[in-house]
């Protein structure tokens, strides 16, 4: 029998819903009561499936938990996960993203943080260490926060080179190792930062979130702030894929599991008018790698929508057909089970959504 586990972090506390063959949608929460949620993430490598959270209590702070039960008990360490080194002269405000690596680097979690810095745990999350060359890195003086802060939100790994991580960070761009953090690369080129004096700069462009293709894992997705982009080279140069939607802003990417050339955008107005593009609830999937666009609505509100998604709140899961899954600042949160043909409402009213999360965790 097949489960599927799907986590959503919101303002106000994590919930779970788990989805069985035949069966309907069932949700507990708020796990977290009170705390905004930014990052959640579901590791499978280990014997039993781990859960990790990023909490942000306004009177503790920020902290990580796991789960190796599934939600039904949670784990915060003595002394904090992720903490910045005492002579950096930073202190942690948020974690940003949770990313468990691939199979190629076992126990291996990144945690990406507000200041922007990457964070390293070789035990699947119980503790993290600073990626010491990125929060050096010469540029670091001239990244500016986005309107959202200064946060590191995305983390790529390559399932082939455990070695190979790609970051993105909001407003200084995307960046690139290849050995292992040793030595970074910035990986922005062809991506337009028209809010700059120069609008083709080397970094400093506001990537809102990178996906990575099923079928290469050198082609990658990007939104940016303005534009939709393509690298086909793990990012060393990028190609404008937006011609065919309705605006080429908006936070959220995600790519299909398993079908090469297929992702998913929400567009929104503009930067300044941050709601669905149109005032209309669509997601938009592409099918041959950003060269056109179709817009997935059947299921979806159909008058004025004001729900915008986040860049961390569209998942896919890797059951096949694909689940689709999105949540938006109206506290609303939608699945498809159909590659994103159809959608159906699962829970509403729920406090805004952060992020979301999904994953096959039985069979």
């Amino acid at each position: 029998m097949t489960e599927v586990l799907l986590l959503a972090g919101t303002r106000k506390g994590l919930f779970i819903g788990r989805h069985r063959d035949g069966g309907p949608w069932e949700f507990d929460g708020p796990h977290f009561n009170a705390q905004a949620v930014y990052a959640v993430a579901v590791d499978r490598r280990g014997p039993v499936p781990r859960l990790l959270a990023g909490g942000d209590s306004a009177h503790w702070g920020p902290s990580v938990f796991t789960s190796d039960d599934l939600g039904a008990t949670w784990q915060e360490p003595p002394t904090p996960a992720v903490k910045f080194p005492q002579d950096t002269g930073a202190s942690l405000e948020r974690v940003w993203q949770l990313h468990p690596a691939g199979p190629e680097a076992p126990d291996v979690v990144y945690a990406g943080t507000e200041p922007a810095a990457l964070f390293r745990s070789t035990d699947r999350g119980a503790s993290f260490e600073l990626v010491r060359p990125l929060w050096e890195h010469p540029s670091r003086k001239d990244w500016e926060p986005g309107g959202g802060g200064e946060g590191l939100h995305t983390v790529i790994t390559d399932p082939a080179d455990p070695d190979a991580v790609t970051v993105a960070v909001s407003a200084a761009g995307v960046f690139r190792t290849t050995d292992g953090g040793a030595g970074w690369t910035p990986s922005n080129h062809g991506v337009s930062a028209v809010f700059l004096p120069d609008p083709n700069p080397e970094f400093g462009q506001c990537v809102h979130k990178i996906a990575q293709d099923a079928g290469d894992t050198r082609r990658l997705y990007l939104q940016n702030h303005w534009g939709v982009y393509r690298s086909d080279d793990g990012g060393r140069e990028w190609t404008d894929i937006g011609s065919g939607l309705p605006s080429d802003f908006g936070f959220a990417v995600a790519a299909h599991p398993h079908r090469p050339d297929t992702a998913y955008v929400f567009p929104l107005n503009a930067d300044s008018d941050r709601v669905p593009a149109g005032h209309r609830c669509r997601v938009f999937r592409t099918r041959d790698a950003g060269a056109t666009w179709e817009p997935l609505t059947a299921g979806l509100p159909a008058g004025d929508h004001y729900g915008t998604v986040l860049r961390d709140a569209l998942c896919t899961d890797d059951a096949d057909p694909a689940g689709i899954y999105f949540g938006n600042r109206n506290g609303e949160l939608y699945a498809s089970r159909d590659d994103g043909d159809s959608w159906q409402l699962l829970l509403s009213h729920l406090p805004d959504v952060l992020c979301v999360r999904a994953a096959v965790i039985g069979h």
